[in-house]
């Protein structure tokens, strides 16, 4: 007994699936580090903490997270400041080792949910 079986590739949409889920995942990640190091960020107000953004760019699959108050840099520099208990310079820089692992999670299982796995 023979079978045969017929089977089309659509190569193309199959890449643009898995960049979209790329995509998303890159953007998962990103909020993802920003949430860590919110946790770090020195606080007076709170007004350096809440000026926190995560971004993505879909079609270089990159992403940014940034602080946006003039004294951001500063404040993240400073490693003579004394901050609350858990609170520290390096606050962004610090939490992308600890979280690269996680980043990749996010982004594996966007691009495994895409593809129906």
């Amino acid at each position: 007994m023979s079978q045969s079986v017929r089977l089309q590739w659509n190569g193309r949409a199959a890449t643009e699936v898995i960049r979209r889920a790329t995509a998303r995942g890159v953007l998962l990640g990103a909020e993802h580090v920003l949430a860590e190091s919110r946790k770090k960020v020195p606080i007076n107000e709170g007004t350096l903490e809440r000026s926190g953004a995560a971004s993505a760019d879909e079609q270089t699959l990159t992403a940014a997270v940034s602080y946006d108050t003039p004294y951001a840099v500063r404040v993240h520099e400073d490693m003579t400041a004394r901050h609350a208990p858990g609170r520290s310079a390096k606050y962004l820089e610090s939490v992308l080792p600890e979280t690269s692992g996680a980043v990749q999670a996010l982004i594996a299982a966007q691009v495994r949910r895409a593809l129906g796995g």
